[in-house]
Formats: C-alpha cells, structure tokens, sequence
C-alpha cells in the first residue's frame, strides 16, 4: 500500500512540473515595429510536433523569392504569411528590404528553429515570427500577402481555408505549383522556375469553394 500511495505521488508530481512547464511555454508575437506581447503557446502546436511534415523541405532560391515578394508588391505595411516557411527566408527577405511584419508557419520544429536563428543573424527578429504549427489549422486572416511552396494537392487543399479567412485583395503567390481550377492572374518564369499569382475575389465562385 506504501508504495502504491508513492508511485501515485510520484506520478501526481511529474504531471504538476510537466503544467507548470507548459504554463511558461509562451512565444513573442510582434505586432507594430517594436512592440511585442505574449502569448500562450496552443495545444495546436503540441499536435503539430506529433504529425510529420506534409512535404519534404525543398528551399526556395533566392531569386525567386525576390520575384515572388516583386509581383506581389509586398511592402512595409503588408503582413506576409509563408506556410510551410522552411528556414524563414522569404519573411525574413521581405524585413530586410521593405520592413515588411512576417509570420512564418512550419510543422517541422528544426525548421523552425532554424528559421529563427535565421531571423536573428539577419537583424530582423523584432519584424518576423516563426510558430510552429499545422497550416491547415491556423490562423493567417491578418495576412496581406501569403506566399507557398507546397504540392499541388496541398495547394488544392489550402484553397477553401484562404477564401474563409483572407480579405478580398489579398495576394497570394506560389512557387512552383498552382490552385487547380482556381487560374492565376500571373505566370511567371524565374530561370526555369514557376511563380503563380492570384487576389482573393470579392466574390468567389460556386466551382471554387
């Protein structure tokens, strides 16, 4: 009976630590240049250490980021979402050169990781965030400006969630794949690379949804 009653103590305390732990577990988002607040991490980013990743992580080349951030005509007032961000390359390119408020979105924590040492060693940490999450379940109706690099299913995929949360005007651009039946405004070569381009309609259309 005694060391029952200290294998359910024993047990009681590691789940009070693993709490508290997690009650400390906060990241800083970056709102306006300067300001930051806190905020609780979210059970989603638990569930998304626990999926693997949807695609394997492939860099998109800077010269075609540099396209990418052109035909969308980012700027220091736009608030650029990348899904499925990788090293954090294009959010933290669009800081440097237009001050652009970045949030980049990875399932994969080393990515993360990476991504915000990036942001870091480029100045430009107080300007972009990296949260590890599921694309799928997040929230990016802020956004101005959403770049991919994904594969064509997930693209598909994505579609109904961009028309729920995204504003009419927002820009959207993809390397490499497009959205189905959803025809892009914009088809760019990059050296042999493919750029999509599109706005969120005012009205979309039945076939889309």
């Amino acid at each position: 009976m005694f060391k029952i009653l200290l294998a359910t103590l024993s047990a009681g305390s590691l789940l009070l630590a693993s709490c508290a732990q997690q009650s400390r577990d906060v990241a800083e988002v970056p709102q306006t240049p300067g300001q930051t607040v806190q905020v609780q991490q979210t059970a989603q980013d638990t569930q998304s250490r626990e999926r693997t990743p949807d695609v394997v992580y492939v860099p998109t080349p800077q010269e075609v980021v540099d396209e990418m951030l052109k035909v969308a005509k980012v700027g220091k007032d736009d608030v650029l979402y990348d899904l499925g961000s990788g090293d954090g390359r294009i959010p933290i390119t669009a800081a440097q050169r237009f001050g652009t408020r970045g949030i980049g979105i990875d399932i994969d924590p080393e990515r993360i990781k990476e991504a915000r040492e990036n942001a870091k060693k480029a100045g430009v940490a107080d300007k972009v965030q990296f949260l590890q999450q599921d694309l799928f379940k997040s929230d990016f109706s802020d956004a101005t400006v959403v770049t991919l690099y994904l594969l064509p299913e997930l693209n598909v995929k994505l579609r109904p969630q961009l028309f729920k949360q995204l504003k009419p005007g927002t820009r959207i651009v993809s390397h490499a794949f497009d959205m189905g039946d959803w025809k892009p405004e914009k088809t760019l070569n990059v050296n042999g690379r493919t750029v999509y381009y599109w706005t969120i309609p005012e009205q979309v259309p039945e076939n889309l949804r």
